[in-house]
């Protein structure tokens, strides 16, 4: 590994450390159905977040529903002895992107066959700590 090459890795290494996120893979749900929900939280405050996709009744929001609770582990973990009340953390990022699509046949009239498209998708959420002067107010 050249010596840019590696400097590059150890600056991006650096940045995950100060980053909380969590993804996940392969959600076997359309896209377009998980980003009515991910509208829903994006910029929001974390508690509030939470209590949104409690109340909703899609059923993508059980799956975003834990995977914020996984950013909020993976921000505790890098973040020991600090009380989750006492910082602001708001939703800075999510993200919903297409996974694979897994194609099946059904059985149409006349000998024919329609194509069925599963889709699913990949869910990136990006947490952030609000600083007391710039709070959000909605």
């Amino acid at each position: 590994m050249g010596s840019r090459k590696q400097q590059r890795a150890q600056k991006i290494k650096e940045e995950k450390k100060s980053k909380y996120f969590a993804v996940l893979r392969n959600c076997p749900t359309s896209p377009r159905k998980m980003r009515l929900v991910a509208d829903l939280v994006r910029g929001e405050e974390v508690n509030k977040a939470l209590d949104t996709l409690k109340f909703s009744s899609k059923e993508a929001s059980r799956k975003m529903e834990k995977l914020l609770l996984s950013a909020i582990s993976n921000w505790q973990n890098k973040n020991e002895g600090v009380r989750i009340e006492d910082t602001n953390l708001i939703v800075k990022e999510i993200f919903v992107d297409q996974a694979r699509t897994l194609k099946r046949l059904r059985p149409a009239p006349q000998g024919r066959a329609h194509r069925i498209r599963k889709r699913s998708n990949h869910v990136t959420v990006v947490l952030d700590k609000v600083e007391q002067t710039e709070t959000i107010t909605k």
